[in-house]
């Protein structure tokens, strides 16, 4: 049997609510931790149990967190919830739209209902809900926790038996029920048809004049079904971020998951308080990362490489046995055991071949530079090609953009450069060729060729005395002066009588 027809019926994501004590422009579910939107841990977590269906409820910003969720997963089914408020009426719309779906009958099995911000909530912790669930026979199985500071949560009710009679809301519960330590987590497994059924019985008769999803528990029970809940002892599991503290606790944690989890799997973090590192990262065996060392989007980095200190690098691919030390990239790729660094910044479109080096105070963008070159120091390459082999040498740049237009170099391999040498683009160099210290290269040259720019050098003497009078460089050139008219002065004049020569 293939997964995908081993799962629960559906999964319903809860992302209609506006999330105010965000304050941001932009919706709560759509702010990042670890490299991915809230909304992105929570679809990750409910596709890894295989749902048949995955619905999400939408309403606050609803076109730009749909178009999010579309581009994320495509094979969700977005609805949207209408002007009666609460999580039972959002259950319900998504119930109706899942129903429509099938129309040789309604849903049935088990349904999981979780919520678009709740990011470090496992696809295992899913799984082990729905496995008690269905085992079990449960007409309600809810996810739990117990905290030391409960406050604001809606707390569980348990009978003699140990079952859950039902749920309070923080604001509904009486002071006794307050004391309540165990908390509802929201995330819940439902029979299809109890969840159904309860919800046409659900009032807006509380203090919040809304429709809770969690009066369902007490009414399936009075229909005679099991109500019982799975208990976690990890608390982030199921951590919400309602405003920015929360959003920071809970990217910390995340991240320090990662990086444990990386640490577990054979890599080496010098120091993981400094170290960041997304989820969707890919990291070997025996990678290094060195402190103050940042990892984000697609990057990959190959065994035995070293990255850091003070580096962030973003859809980079880093080789084999390759360093990157303080540097800055982003949608590159270096090669096996190439050399980048230090105070590099990588554009997108950098491409360094094998063994190829980019050195300090370098700049690249749009450039492939191949196997075994280097790019010294203090210099730009963009839109250009390199070749295997080639030196550039220090301070040299491409001058790719006209104003208008970019242009690209083109330099072969086995090429040497000297110090300052300016390639105006477009222009190509052949293999084997050098250029001379200063030189600007505005023609093609030839394979083999030495390119020279050279202007006869020109001192204009006592031009600072004459256009700075009174400056220190005129002083200091002044007496630079006398000192030289007094050493001529001292030196030992030579005699114009001709010496004497022996004759043989």
């Amino acid at each position: 049997m293939s997964p995908e027809n081993t799962g629960p019926a559906a999964v319903i994501v809860l992302a209609a609510g506006a999330g105010t004590r965000m304050k941001s422009r932009t919706p709560k579910i759509l702010h990042e931790i670890g490299g991915r939107s809230l909304v992105g841990h929570a679809l990750n977590a409910a596709r890894s149990v295989h749902p048949r269906d995955l619905a999400l409820v939408v309403r606050h910003e609803r076109d730009l967190v749909a178009a999010h969720v579309a581009a994320l997963d495509p094979d969700a089914l977005i609805v949207d919830q209408d002007d009666v408020p609460g999580t039972g009426r959002a259950v319900e719309a998504a119930l109706e739209a899942l129903d429509a779906l099938h129309p040789q009958g309604p849903l049935s099995g088990t349904v999981v209902v979780t919520y678009g911000d709740v990011p470090l909530l496992t696809g295992g912790l899913l799984a082990e809900l729905v496995a008690t669930h269905e085992s079990e026979g449960n007409a309600v199985t809810v996810l739990t926790a117990v905290l030391d500071d409960a406050t604001g949560y809606g707390r569980i009710l348990r009978a003699a038996d140990g079952t859950v009679t039902g749920i309070r809301e923080h604001k509904d519960a009486t002071e006794a029920e307050r004391g309540i330590r165990e908390i509802n987590s929201g995330i819940y497994a439902f029979d299809a048809a109890v969840l159904r059924d309860a919800l046409v019985h659900v009032t807006t008769d509380n203090a919040q004049g809304e429709k809770y999803l969690t009066d369902v528990l007490a009414l399936a029970r009075a229909a005679g079904g099991r109500v019982a809940a799975v208990v976690t002892e990890d608390r982030w599991q199921v951590e919400g971020a309602n405003d920015r503290v929360q959003l920071s606790a809970l990217g910390a944690e995340h991240n320090r998951r990662t990086v444990e989890a990386w640490m577990r799997a054979g890599v080496t973090v010098v120091d993981p308080a400094t170290t960041w590192i997304d989820s969707t990262v890919t990291l070997d065996e025996d990678v290094r990362l060195l402190p103050n060392t940042q990892l984000h989007g697609a990057t990959t980095v190959a065994r035995d490489a070293v990255v850091g200190p003070d580096t962030t690098l973003t859809d980079v691919l880093v080789g084999e046995g390759a360093t990157v030390i303080r540097t800055h990239g982003s949608g590159s790729t270096i090669g096996a055991r190439a050399s980048v660094g230090p105070f590099t910044y990588l554009r997108p479109g950098t491409v360094l071949g094998e063994t190829g080096k980019i050195g300090a105070f370098y700049e690249t963008k749009n450039v492939t530079i191949g196997r075994g070159s280097k790019l010294s120091h203090l210099g730009y390459a963009g839109d250009a090609e390199i070749g295997e082999d080639t030196n550039i040498g220090c301070g040299n740049i491409t001058a790719n953009y006209d104003g208008e237009k970019k242009h690209r170099t083109v330099i072969g391999s086995g090429v040497r450069t000297g110090s300052n040498t300016v390639f105006v683009a477009p222009v190509r160099v052949g293999d084997g060729a050098y250029s001379g210290a200063g030189a600007i290269i505005r023609q093609d040259v030839p394979a083999g060729a030495l390119a020279l720019s050279i202007a006869r050098q020109r001192n204009s003497e006592g031009w600072v005395a004459a256009n700075r009078p009174g400056s220190v460089s005129a002083a200091l050139a002044k007496s630079a002066a006398a000192v030289e008219t007094a050493a001529a002065g001292a030196a030992p004049t030579s005699s114009t009588t001709p010496a004497p020569t022996e004759e043989g």
